[in-house]
């Protein structure tokens, strides 16, 4: 399998200690995306080899987190790390774009997943001017099936100033539904699209407002995640 890399975070799973593991490769390109070095990285771990750091940590981890680029891309990968996550009694967290429904929804058929993380990178329809691809209704799909599940549901989108409106969060929030809707901040560094280097990062303050103005659109908890304040409940 192609894994990038692993660390060990207190943040990616609220409440649990969790072990992230980043799988290579994404057929997206997003312009804002921050994890450039893994779209084409071939680093490559044996399952054998995730197992042993599973079992290194476990004494003091509480979930594994696994996330990407696209891990669905490797879903025979995820599915044998969750069932072997779920056989020692850890809580499993899946981060995707959600641009393959048939793949999450082998997954939540066989219950492997207890927590999600979908990035909604705008409204369905505008998907092409942010991925370069028309993947909307195909995240819109995946969204339904998780929430037909009963799987807790983070719908995560990244602000860029230059890329969004705040019309286009508002109207972004009024298409979904998940337990907590996470306006998180664009970083400028090691971006895809070289020109938004020069786009200024987001002030959290800013953010606050936006997701104060989306809070009654939606229903549930809305977040911001900032590197300033990191994650604050709106």
């Amino acid at each position: 399998m192609y894994v990038g890399g692993t660390v060990i975070s207190s943040v990616e799973f609220h409440g649990n200690m969790s072990l992230v593991i980043f799988m290579s490769k994404c057929p997206l390109a997003c312009r804002y995306c921050h994890n450039v070095e893994l779209l084409e990285d071939n680093s490559e771990k044996s399952f054998d080899e995730i197992k042993k750091e599973i079992d290194s940590s476990r004494d003091f981890l509480d979930a594994i987190v696994i996330s990407g680029g696209e891990p669905l891309l490797q879903n025979d990968a995820i599915i044998e790390i969750f069932k072997y996550v779920k056989e020692v009694g850890l809580k499993t967290k899946l981060d995707t774009s959600g641009i393959y429904p048939d793949k999450i929804r082998e997954l939540l058929d066989l219950n492997l997943v207890d927590y999600v993380s979908l990035d909604v990178k705008t409204t369905f329809s505008d998907y092409r001017k942010i991925t370069g691809a028309d993947v909307g209704d195909d995240v819109k799909k995946s969204m339904d099936l998780i929430n037909d599940a009963g799987v807790h549901l983070e719908i995560r989108t990244t602000y860029v100033p230059t890329l969004h409106t705040e019309k286009d969060i508002i109207d972004l929030v009024g298409e979904i539904k998940a337990e907590v809707y996470t306006i998180q901040q664009f970083r400028n560094k090691n971006v895809l699209d070289p020109a938004l280097e020069k786009v200024e990062v987001p002030n959290p303050h800013d953010l606050a407002k936006l997701a104060r103005k989306v809070k009654p659109y939606f229903d549930g908890i809305v977040k911001v995640k900032s590197g300033e304040f990191g994650e604050q409940v709106i």
